[in-house]
């Protein structure tokens, strides 16, 4: 009798250490995984549908090449519970090392983001390029008219406006976007940019402007934009255009000439392009254009609010990447004899 309850007991103890052994080795299995490492390939996404998580987060991730084996991996999150919240979305793997790492992501919800620029002093026809070749951008806008997609963005006219057109429109600056965003809801984001940067310029303008409108004061802004690249002479270029329209003088200015030329401007402004009459032709319409010409930033639509407090009338290119600014026709004819002598020296080599 005592020999068989030797051996029961001889038994029980073996079926002890075997589980024992095989919790401990089913532990290490479970740390292993943890930190098994992931080799992702460069700028790899990961896209986590609504509902995937346990035994099928890790089925999944071991058909993306991510888990060697995904046995273990519902043990792995049993342990870890902190790290089972997995978020839905599409992440990006760069940077992730192992496996543990890779759950944090999921369970931070930080998904994968992408950036597009629209340009300081950008047309609408720019603009529209670069959406169209922005990755992970679902794209709505597709062959519709400038005039459907001014109704599709839900933009109502101004002050009598019956052009349906977005220049000047949308904010130039960066914008992080995520795996399906579309290109409306970017627009949308740039146009209120906008529209609230354009509020405060109105709102603090200078009580003698000749403006009369938020729009004439976009349309301004937008000549400021593409007559200078220098912050510091926005102001004084937003002078001399408010100067004259002040004295009922004529704008003056190339950008809306090269802008109502479109597709016909190869780069040269010729004499019977100053002649055509155009409705963007400054030299021969009174006052401003009917739209903006481009995408101005708050420095320029500010510029317009608040003007430098000069008399000047005229401005010309000085070689030196600003310009010089001139108070009268004669000082400005000088000034011009100036730039074209320096354009000449340059062109010699000189």
């Amino acid at each position: 009798m005592k020999k068989l309850i030797y051996c029961f007991l001889g038994l029980s103890l073996l079926m002890f250490i075997a589980v024992i052994g095989a919790g401990y080795w089913g532990y290490r299995q479970i740390e292993n995984l943890a930190q098994q490492p992931i080799t992702a390939q460069a700028d790899q996404l990961l896209t986590i549908e609504r509902g995937t998580t346990g035994k099928k987060l890790g089925e999944f991730l071991q058909q993306q090449g991510l888990l060697e084996d995904a046995t273990f991996f519902p043990f792995l999150l049993r342990l870890q519970p902190e790290l089972s919240a997995v978020k839905a979305g599409t992440y990006s793997l760069n940077g992730v090392t192992n496996v543990t790492e890779l759950l944090q992501l999921l369970n931070s919800g930080k998904e994968a983001q992408f950036g597009i620029r629209f340009g300081d002093g950008e047309t609408f026809k720019q603009i529209r390029q670069t959406l169209a070749a922005a990755p992970h951008l679902q794209l709505q806008l597709g062959e519709k008219s400038e005039a459907e997609v001014f109704d599709l963005l839900g933009l109502a006219l101004v002050e009598g406006q019956t052009l349906k057109n977005l220049e000047g429109w949308i904010y130039p600056d960066t914008y992080h976007y995520t795996v399906n965003a579309t290109d409306v809801g970017l627009l949308q984001r740039a146009i209120q940019r906008t529209q609230q940067a354009l509020d405060r310029a109105w709102q603090q303008r200078d009580k003698d402007s000749p403006l009369k409108n938020p729009y004439e004061m976009l349309i301004l802004a937008s000549i400021v934009e593409k007559e200078t690249a220098l912050a510091s002479e926005r102001p004084q270029v937003a002078a001399v255009f408010i100067n004259r329209l002040k004295r009922g003088m004529r704008l003056q200015t190339d950008p809306t000439v090269i802008y109502g030329m479109g597709d016909n401007y190869q780069g040269n402004i010729r004499r019977k392009d100053l002649d055509e009459k155009t409705a963007y032709n400054t030299y021969q319409i009174d006052g401003l254009p009917p739209t903006p010409i481009a995408m101005p930033n708050e420095a320029s639509l500010q510029a317009v609010a608040h003007p430098a407090d000069i008399t000047a009338l005229y401005f010309v290119a000085d070689g030196s990447g600003g310009h010089k600014f001139s108070n009268s026709l004669a000082e400005h004819n000088q000034a011009v004899q100036q730039y074209l002598k320096w354009l000449r020296s340059q062109k010699n080599g000189n």
